[in-house]
């Protein structure tokens, strides 16, 4: 098999260069076409020799591959459809926001969370995306070159695959790589405490927490994580680090009417949140198959989010983008055995 280029930092591919028994030089210049350049084909790559290539392309491949499909919504949302592995397939979303474009990136192809109303974590686990696969998700797409932000917020949990997360984090933060801020990227996470410590020393991008629920024994009934890493020790864990500056934690709270949406759960949100640097997103729960909550009207979503503001809470409700082609939060699925 060979070896994928996309996802090795300039070192790496400097040092593939001269096992190839080219100049150092030669790997710096393809990490500047792949990732300045986002450039997706060998022919392109003008100031690299023919001989170059061939040697290269002897042991070496790209690694990247174009979306096999694309839904528009009316809001001007794009859900991209990638291959990954052997017959499997991931989504991920563009996001057009006032002169922004944020792309909802897939760190797996399903994944072993199992959150009842989460459409990836119900259709199971089917594998990990590696660097490569995560990095052309940003490389291969038209919009390739104007985006502006990343969030880690589409199919799998980043920390279950950090390994592969995080090295695609340090190529988008290179001076060497994409040349990103750590501020345009933001890391979304149910709470795997182990690899949460290690995100939160070694990595200066934002935090988003998937809470939804206060109550230890309700969340459990939605969540299974909860039972392996409690959202009370999530919390004390954050407490230990400084979010008064450049990187912010925010917490992520699908909202189920008559399940999480009442007086007595923003009062809990409150007393487990205050004194803590943090945002609080409230999202409209999208329907899906076989699940009884829906989501709650307007009013009392307003009504929740002014109680928490009104308590010193920041507090938020994120807008609903892309449902009508299902590329809105918890409606990613991809499609298997293609």
């Amino acid at each position: 098999m060979k070896t994928k280029l996309l996802g090795k930092t300039p070192a790496e591919l400097a040092e593939l260069a001269r096992s190839c028994g080219l100049k150092p030089f030669v790997g710096r210049q393809l990490a500047l076409w792949m990732y300045d350049g986002k450039v997706t084909d060998w022919e392109r790559m003008t100031n690299i020799s023919k001989q170059s290539k061939a040697a290269l392309q002897e042991i070496s491949e790209l690694g990247t591959s174009g979306p096999v499909g694309r839904a528009e919504s009316s809001d001007g949302t794009v859900k991209y459809l990638f291959r990954v592995g052997e017959g499997e397939a991931v989504e991920s979303v563009v996001i057009p926001d006032n002169g922004r474009k944020t792309l909802c990136v897939s760190s797996q192809a399903g994944c072993r969370m199992g959150c009842r109303f989460c459409m990836t974590g119900r259709q199971g686990w089917h594998g990990n995306l590696d660097a490569a696969d995560i990095l052309n998700q940003f490389v291969s797409i038209p919009e390739a070159s104007e985006l502006t932000n990343a969030v880690f917020m589409g199919m799998g949990e980043p920390f279950d695959n950090y390994d592969a997360v995080s090295r695609a984090i340090d190529i988008l933060t290179s001076p060497e790589g994409f040349g990103w801020s750590p501020k345009r990227i933001t890391v979304s996470t149910i709470g795997v405490l182990p690899v949460l410590k290690h995100f939160l020393d070694g990595q200066r991008c934002h935090l988003a927490v998937s809470l939804h629920n206060p109550f230890p024994d309700e969340r459990l009934e939605m969540m299974p994580v909860q039972k392996a890493w409690p959202l009370e020790d999530i919390v004390a864990l954050i407490r230990r680090y400084d979010f008064s500056g450049q990187r912010r934690v925010s917490f992520e709270y699908t909202m189920f009417a008559g399940w999480n949406d009442d007086k007595r759960h923003a009062d809990a949100l409150v007393r487990m949140l205050r004194g803590l640097e943090c945002r609080v997103n409230l999202i409209r729960f999208h329907k899906i198959p076989d699940f009884p909550h829906a989501c709650p009207p307007d009013a009392v979503m307003e009504e929740f989010k002014n109680r928490l503001n009104n308590q010193g809470i920041v507090c938020t409700i994120r807008a609903s983008r892309g449902e009508d082609v299902l590329a809105a939060c918890g409606m990613l699925a991809g499609r298997h055995s293609l």
